[in-house]
């Protein structure tokens, strides 16, 4: 049996996919390095990838275009131990809140586990982000809902709307002014939990982290993987689960790995992994074109 794809984490300021052979077998992850060549095919069918560190019981097959990478079970028992879901109360844990910045006028607040650091930022696309206040569980979600009212903010920002503006960003300087006046006005409401301690605003940026410099529009967006196809390119940049490859057509695609995970996935000919060589294939997936809006059969 091949290796199936478990999707993509970040680790130290890299993407990291992660790998397993089997139910309960061997795991590996491989870390992805901008300038490389990257080609992968699809072999099979994609099947749900389990919960909590656990393989899927039922083997479950899953739809191509789902990003969960989960069958409804699986996806059902992972929200049943889910912070994000409300789920867990007496989680003894300290957490942070924060402001994370996409794009001009795209801020978001949320909370996430002190001992994670900015994982969880890097894991969303955050751009540029500054920590807010830190406390227990409960303090951190009143503080969350307080500052997304009072600042018209939003707790999600589509990964569309994400994708459509990094290769356009203002300068530093703008994308820190943005976070620093929403954080002007944020610490200055009433109604903070005791029990949060505000932090001092101290802008993180991540442009460098992604590769973003210089980096090119869109011209695709991978829409599913099917079994046999190849996906083919440079890697050029990464945002949180989505990768930029630069394709030999010119073109610029963006394959988002959350489509990857629960497929077994094999090196192009010529190439000796997912990770390394195969540069020098074809796009053979369906793609959406970003400047029609249509589907492309693969990009040649």
């Amino acid at each position: 049996m091949g290796w199936k794809c478990q999707g993509l984490r970040w680790s130290d300021g890299a993407p990291v996919l992660r790998w397993r052979r089997g139910e309960g077998g061997a795991r590996r992850e491989s870390v992805l390095e901008y300038g490389r060549d990257l080609g992968f095919r699809a072999v099979g069918a994609r099947t749900c990838v389990g919960a909590r560190g656990n393989a899927c019981p039922l083997g479950a097959l899953i739809a191509g275009r789902g990003t969960g990478g989960q069958c409804a079970e699986c996806a059902r028992l992972d929200r049943a131990h889910s912070v994000a879901a409300d789920t867990i109360a007496d989680d003894p844990r300290t957490y942070r809140v924060y402001l994370a910045w996409f794009g001009p006028g795209m801020v978001k607040v949320g909370i996430t586990a002190e001992e994670r650091g900015s994982a969880r930022l890097l894991e969303q696309g955050a751009v540029a982000f500054s920590w807010l206040g830190r406390g227990p569980l409960m303090a951190a979600r009143r503080t969350e809902e307080l500052l997304r009212r009072a600042l018209g903010v939003p707790d999600r920002i589509p990964y569309a709307r994400k994708r459509a503006v990094r290769a356009a960003l203002p300068v530093l300087a703008e994308r820190v002014a943005e976070i620093e006046r929403l954080y002007a006005r944020a610490v200055v409401l009433e109604g903070w939990p005791r029990s949060l301690e505000r932090m001092e605003f101290a802008a993180v940026d991540h442009a460098g982290v992604f590769g973003l410099a210089g980096l090119a529009p869109a011209t695709g967006v991978v829409e599913e993987l099917v079994d046999a196809g190849c996906v083919a390119g440079r890697l050029v940049a990464a945002a949180g689960p989505d990768l930029h490859l630069a394709a030999v057509d010119g073109g610029m695609i963006v394959l988002d790995t959350r489509l990857m995970s629960g497929w077994e996935l094999t090196a192009m000919p010529g190439g000796d992994g997912v990770d390394e060589g195969g540069g020098g294939g074809v796009v053979t997936v369906p793609v959406k074109d970003v400047h029609s809006g249509g589907v492309q059969d693969g990009l040649f």
